[in-house]
């Protein structure tokens, strides 16, 4: 875990890319379920992750999915995505396209910034 209050978590998912989760405290299994204080909380980290991932990274593209059917409570994941990645165009949980040779910065680094900034 690398941030939390008393509306969401977030964690790291371990990958070839920088991926974060984020997690309603609260037991809820739809988006539908969250007050509005909980909706603008994670807007207002999945924007600070998404901005940030840009800059640090230099991604070529952002992800931003909200799944729950293996894990029924409402968390949204923010994966940075780049070409030369194992899986890009496809979804991270789609079919592997190659191995990727990414040099990218140090994913702790950008964990530590996000905290702050969080």
């Amino acid at each position: 875990m690398i941030y939390e209050n008393n509306l969401i978590t977030v964690e790291i998912e371990p990958s070839e890319i920088p991926w974060v989760k984020v997690f309603a405290k609260r037991k809820v299994k739809e988006f539908s379920e969250c007050t509005l204080e909980e909706k603008t909380e994670f807007f207002r980290v999945i924007d600070i992750a998404e901005k940030l991932m840009l800059n640090y990274f230099n991604a070529d593209k952002i992800n931003i999915a909200s799944f729950g059917n293996m894990l029924p409570q409402v968390h949204w994941h923010v994966m940075a995505r780049f070409e030369l990645d194992s899986y890009f165009p496809e979804p991270m949980w789609g079919e592997k396209q190659r191995d990727a040779k990414l040099e990218l910065l140090d994913f702790e680094t950008f964990f530590n910034q996000l905290k702050e900034q969080l």
